[in-house]
């Protein structure tokens, strides 16, 4: 994980230039090319989760959805709260959850043969 890679700053004073916006694009492209990973941001799409629930929304092992929420948290891709000893996971905002929407539209298509639309 590089420096580009902390996206907490949503609207800093200057913009990027075209070359970092796509350096950062790519990288979180990237976080969602992990089947897990996609599952996970998928689940929190529908609202808020704790490790539990996490774990049962995937096929993978508590251990492992540990560590690939530690990768999301990392990235600023999803946000934490404490609730009593659990922790609540959430996605930090809309634009994830769109794209996470389209890239699951797009497997849609490509699975069931259906036309190209915009």
């Amino acid at each position: 994980m590089n420096a580009r890679m902390h996206l907490s700053g949503a609207h800093a004073s200057q913009e990027p230039d075209e070359g970092e916006r796509i350096a950062v694009a790519a990288e979180v492209l990237g976080l969602l090319a992990d089947r897990t990973r996609l599952a996970l941001l998928r689940r929190l799409a529908a609202g808020e989760a704790d490790v539990t629930t996490l774990t049962e929304a995937t096929d993978a092992t508590r251990t492992s959805v540990s560590q690939h929420l530690a990768r999301l948290r990392l990235a600023a891709l999803v946000t934490t709260r404490k609730e009593g000893r659990r922790v609540v996971y959430a996605l930090r905002h809309g634009h994830l959850r769109r794209l996470v929407d389209e890239a699951l539209n797009v497997a849609d298509h490509q699975i069931g043969h259906l036309p190209p639309h915009d």
